[in-house]
């Protein structure tokens, strides 16, 4: 009985003992298997779980007009943001948020109850100042990040030039866009170790950034602003629809203003529609008018079809086809020289002139001169015009072509156009950007249009629209020669027509005209107080060029 009672306590002691071999064992086994073959997968979950590797965002370059205004810049900012699954006090998280951060505390606190994410902002780019505030009220789970974003210091100058860039500092429109890959830089990136709270505590590998170059451009910023003011000035005295004004360094093809009105500021381009911040010297087209009749009368001078003092017996009105083409206004049958056809702006003398040319030379010439193709401007979304190949033509085009009807231009193409008059006829690619970084200046493309002498003769021939007698007189400026042309063109209408109430009106000026250093140009679409070209831009010619004469301090050439 005693053997019996004995052998009890043993086998609960070996059994045991059994047991505590096993769970050894087991454990034994689980670390043989975690440090052996799981050893590696959970260095690197654990090494995944307090490292991270973070962006390091390039500064973006600045741009800067011709004598070194800045236009846009990147400025300071902090971003806000918190981990949701470290928050402690989602409440007091989101009463900041709407107190300092401007956002909708119940929408903060929607956003922290998702324990699934680790990363929210709670506000991108926060004024510094309101981020410092956040930051005093050391709140659990919530983070900073130095950032950058875009401004632009002038407001609304040259907006429409510029464009803007978004949020995540990427161009989104105009220059901004276009110059994105040299502006934007390379980010760099960092890779942390952090402690079990999220907090850095080292940086194991860093790939340091290359920040965008900056970019100079060929505007000048007061130039711009006064283009930008004078516009505006007589979209209200006008009531138009819009405006635009080019002025053009005819030597070099330096844009040193591009305006539009109405414009925006650049700071605020999210409250507008797109269609508001086009540039519309560039985008858009429009039907030239008369001043398209210059692009006639050179191809007739070089073709050696006439000489400026070579007469035609002109009636009032010639039937050209189905159509019926007559001046402006009412006149007995006259004789008119290749000169006064032009200072007087004749339709039927500019349609003699064309039909003498042909379609095809007609045809050849007004490519020869640029339009239906880009000019190649350091612009996004330039559009070609709109130009119809001869074969195309109808049996009436030689009868509006010539005038500048049925044809379609950007107000760049025809400034480009008569700057290459100006220039001793050569053309030269208009651009906008001077220098990228400390590279070299840049230098337009160049051709050969027309001769030096016709070039010279057209220039002459254009001062007599200024001169008394001419349709352009208003565009003159005291002190100063000025040749240029007026144009004054229906729109066209949805049934295929001419519209009797909407048109642009627009000039086209070079000063000073014995040694050309501005080409202006000037549209007005839609205006309301008057039509005419020579009523309504040429004044804004005359402003826009006395403006730049005494800035630039061309001396005057008028005796």
């Amino acid at each position: 009985m005693t053997r019996a009672r004995g052998s009890v306590p043993n086998r609960r002691i070996r059994l045991l003992l059994a047991v505590l071999v096993l769970m050894f064992a087991l454990a034994f086994g689980r670390t043989v298997w975690l440090q052996g073959i799981r050893a590696e997968p959970l260095a690197r979950l654990a090494e995944s779980q307090h490292r991270q590797t973070v962006a390091l965002p390039a500064s973006r370059g600045a741009i800067y007009d011709r004598t070194g205004v800045q236009l846009a810049i990147g400025e300071r900012a902090t971003s806000v943001y918190a981990d949701p699954r470290q928050v402690r006090n989602p409440r007091a998280v989101a009463i900041a948020a709407g107190q300092l951060l401007g956002r909708d505390p119940d929408d903060v606190l929607e956003e922290l109850a998702d324990r699934r994410r680790s990363f929210v902002f709670l506000r991108r780019k926060a004024d510094p100042a309101a981020a410092d505030a956040v930051r005093r009220r050391g709140l659990v789970g919530v983070g900073f990040l130095d950032e950058e974003r875009r401004a632009y210091p002038q407001g609304s100058i040259a907006a429409h030039v510029l464009g803007y860039a978004g949020l995540d500092n990427d161009g989104l429109a105009g220059l901004e866009k276009q110059l994105d890959p040299v502006l934007a830089g390379v980010p760099g990136s960092e890779t942390i170790v952090k402690d079990p709270f999220g907090r850095a505590v080292k940086v194991i590998r860093s790939t340091p950034e290359q920040n965008g170059r900056d970019v100079h451009l060929t505007l000048d910023q007061n130039l711009q602003a006064n283009a930008e003011l004078v516009l505006a000035k007589v979209l209200r005295e006008s009531r138009a629809k819009s405006a635009t004004a080019v002025v053009l360094d005819p030597r070099s093809g330096e844009l040193l203003a591009l305006a539009v009105a109405p414009t925006f500021d650049a700071n605020r381009f999210g409250e507008l529609a797109a269609q508001r911040t086009r540039n519309l010297t560039v985008t858009d087209t429009y039907e030239p008018g008369s001043t398209f009749k210059l692009i006639t009368v050179g191809a007739v001078l070089s073709e050696g079809l006439a000489t400026p003092a070579t007469a035609y017996t002109l009636p009032y009105e010639i039937q050209v086809a189905d159509r019926k083409i007559h001046d402006s206004h009412p006149r007995d049958t006259e004789r008119m020289t290749v000169a006064e056809i032009l200072s007087r702006s004749s339709n039927v003398g500019t349609v003699t002139l064309g039909q003498e040319l042909g379609k095809r030379r007609l045809a050849r010439w007004i490519e020869h001169f640029g339009f239906g193709r880009p000019t190649g401007i350091d612009f996004p979304g330039e559009t070609r015009g709109i130009v119809l190949p001869a074969e195309r033509w109808s049996d009436s085009s030689i009868g509006n072509i010539p005038i500048g009807q049925g044809i379609a231009v950007t107000p760049v193409q025809m400034a480009a156009a008569y700057a290459a008059v100006a220039n001793r006829g050569v053309w030269v690619r208009p651009h906008l950007v001077r220098r990228i970084g400390r590279g070299p200046r840049v230098r337009g493309a160049r051709k050969r249009l027309v001769s030096r002498d016709v070039a010279a003769k057209l220039v002459e021939m254009l001062r007599g629209v200024v001169d008394e007698g001419g349709t352009g007189t208003a565009a003159a400026v005291p002190g100063y020669t000025v040749a240029g042309k007026t144009g004054t063109a229906s729109k066209p209408d949805e049934r295929g027509g001419y519209s009797t109430s909407r048109y642009v009106a627009s000039f086209v000026g070079v000063v000073p005209a014995s040694d050309p250093r501005l080409v202006i140009l000037v549209t007005i679409d839609e205006p309301r107080s008057a039509i005419w070209g020579g009523v309504v831009a040429a004044p804004v010619f005359a402003d826009l060029a006395r403006f730049a004469l005494q800035y630039l301090e061309v001396p005057p050439d008028a005796r």
